[in-house]
């Protein structure tokens, strides 16, 4: 069974950090795009970064750039969001997705196979 589990969501106040995490299991690992995505209500889901290849490929959505950093830990199986800086424009709820085959050169949900059920991030002002 295909799992992706997040964690690390939580109440923060602006210009304070968290750190996501996306436990994977059910398929290899090495052999998966993972990514981030974030839903806030009311607003479409936005693909926010992405990692394959143990690194050698990163992806991250303008509004993210400088503030987040993806990582992942092949062993644990884990990848993990970073995020700095953060805004109140940043609060949603976070998905992390698995995805075998990436056509596309952004962080789109199309790409993705499996999903989390998602780990909210609220960040006050």
């Amino acid at each position: 069974e295909v799992q992706l589990v997040e964690s690390g969501g939580g109440l923060v106040q602006a210009g304070g950090s968290l750190r996501l995490s996306c436990a994977v299991s059910g398929f290899t690992f090495d052999d998966y795009a993972i990514a981030w995505f974030r839903q806030a209500p009311g607003k479409e889901r936005e693909g926010v970064s992405r990692i394959r290849d143990s690194g050698a490929d990163i992806v991250y959505a303008e509004s993210v750039k400088g503030r987040f950093t993806i990582s992942s830990d092949n062993a644990k199986k884990t990848v993990y969001l970073q995020m700095n800086s953060l805004k109140p424009e940043d609060t949603a709820v976070y998905y992390c997705a698995g995805a075998h085959t990436i056509y596309s050169d952004y962080v789109e949900s199309y790409d993705y196979d499996y999903w989390g059920q998602g780990t909210q991030v609220t960040v006050s002002s």
